[in-house]
């Protein structure tokens, strides 16, 4: 696969950095010399969940108030086991540094945790808390590796509950990540994960730390997990998922699981390049000329069309399938779009175009013949033939309202074509939920291609709604 790809100039490479700070992620999938590689920013946190980003990152969860805002540890002096409780060693302290985190002096906080720390002895439940409102300061000041170096401390301590447990876990893993610091993060990860306190979007940093890390089969593994995740809470899937897995694939020229990630890409998205990536993948194997054909006009349909060779090789197909009308069009759109049309390929195009007009003519002349004999005919085909020289002439209602009298009659040679082409009837006038109707009937017929049929049902499933009509 990766020789074809390379052959085709195709070839895939990818750098998916973690991104938790200042759009470190970053997918790139490079097909073809007209698309560019683009940064994905990672995925932002609801706002009751923990950001992943350090530019706003709020302290660590176990230090938030349950308004969700930051709030200081509560200053609690007891001689009684909690990792809540201290000895009153360290109570002025601790008290003076609560005041000075509320009045937003972090210099001063600083001070009287650093006095509380010199004190002498220290109980694991003393160190516990004067790391917790280190931590806590040190979040607030957007110094996330000295807030690690705090929340380390205070799991040294072995004084927290299970619960308190978990969401330490979880903090570490967010400012390992945060740090950079990659098989660490993991390793917390899965430790939060395992306490049941994982967020959709750290299942989504777990996959990117996996890749980060070159384990292609744990970062799909988390990634599957993140999409459960998102799809369980009500939101929509992230981008860089179906990234990771699209370039652990082509890494490991699995053609299919590669197939499959573009057709989740295309599901979510509905981005051009990733249409143009899939019709290609989709279409390299094909051997039939009306499958193809089949196949160029969802390419064609979706402007994933980028080079002129395929506009060049959809128009010979129309020719050949007696659609110079058709082919007409295709080919006036490359003359017409900027840049595609190369200089090595403008006399052979303007060549095919002249003759394809020619013809396209001839057929607009013979359409009062045409349309007297399908509508004698018992039989559809005919004016499905007559609908199709209207499509190609671009007389959309007369195109649908010939192919709707033929599918009415049966007896078609080829009732995928005719209901593609009612679909795009249905398009031209922005009616998608017509489309997406007409485009159904695909499913019924028994020998449709099925790259074909899985190509037009995703072109139905991501046709944008009609806007409402104003009031």
């Amino acid at each position: 696969m990766s020789h074809l790809l390379k052959a085709m100039g195709l070839w895939m490479w990818g750098l998916i950095a973690i991104g938790i700070s200042v759009s470190l992620v970053s997918v790139s999938y490079r097909v073809l010399s007209v698309y560019r590689g683009h940064q994905l920013p990672a995925a932002h946190a609801a706002s009751n969940e923990v950001t992943a980003s350090p530019v706003a990152a709020p302290p660590p969860p176990m230090l938030l108030s349950a308004e969700g805002k930051p709030a200081p540890p509560s200053v609690k002096s007891s001689s009684a086991n909690g990792s809540n409780q201290f000895s009153r060693l360290i109570a002025n302290e601790l008290t003076a540094a609560q005041r000075a985190i509320e009045a937003q002096q972090w210099s001063g906080a600083l001070q009287n945790l650093e006095a509380a720390e010199a004190k002498s002895p220290l109980t694991p439940y003393d160190k516990s808390r004067i790391g917790e409102f280190k931590a806590n300061v040190y979040g607030r000041l957007n110094n996330f590796k000295a807030a690690q170096a705090a929340s380390e401390a205070v799991l040294a301590t072995g004084v927290l509950k299970d619960e308190e447990l978990a969401k330490l876990f979880r903090t570490l893993f967010q400012l390992a990540a945060v740090n950079l610091q990659g098989a660490k993060a993991i390793e917390f990860g899965k430790q939060a994960f395992d306490a049941g306190v994982m967020q959709p979007n750290d299942l989504l940093i777990m996959s990117q730390l996996y890749y980060q890390q070159k384990d292609c089969k744990n970062a799909v593994a988390w990634g599957d997990r993140a999409v459960a995740a998102f799809k369980k809470a009500g939101k929509a899937s992230k981008e860089v998922l179906y990234q990771i897995k699209l370039q652990c694939a082509a890494d490991a020229n699995e053609t299919a699981a590669e197939i499959s990630a573009l057709y989740d890409l295309v599901r979510l998205t509905n981005k051009t390049p990733y249409w143009n990536n899939l019709i290609r993948l989709e279409r390299q194997d094909e051997r039939d000329d009306h499958n193809t054909l089949m196949i160029y006009r969802v390419m064609y349909d979706t402007t994933a069309m980028q080079a002129d060779t395929d506009y060049i090789e959809m128009a010979q197909l129309l020719g050949d399938a007696a659609l110079p009308g058709e082919a007409q069009m295709v080919l006036e759109k490359l003359m017409s779009t900027s840049g595609v049309l190369k200089d090595e390929h403008r006399e052979r195009t303007t060549r095919l175009l002249n003759a394809m007009k020619t013809r396209a003519d001839a057929d607009k002349k013979g359409l009062p013949t045409l349309d007297a004999e399908a509508s004698k005919n018992p039989a559809g085909q005919l004016d499905v033939k007559l609908g199709e020289v209207y499509f190609g002439a671009g007389d959309y209602q007369d195109a649908a309202t010939a192919i709707s009298r033929g599918l009415g009659k049966g007896q078609i040679n080829q009732p995928d074509e005719a209901y593609v082409y009612l679909g795009r009837y249905w398009v031209t006038q922005n009616r998608p939920t017509e489309a997406r109707k007409t485009l159904e009937q695909l499913r019924t017929l028994p020998n449709i291609s099925a790259r074909v049929l899985r190509l037009w049902t995703l072109y139905a499933d991501t046709l944008p709604e009609a806007p409402s009509a104003s009031l």
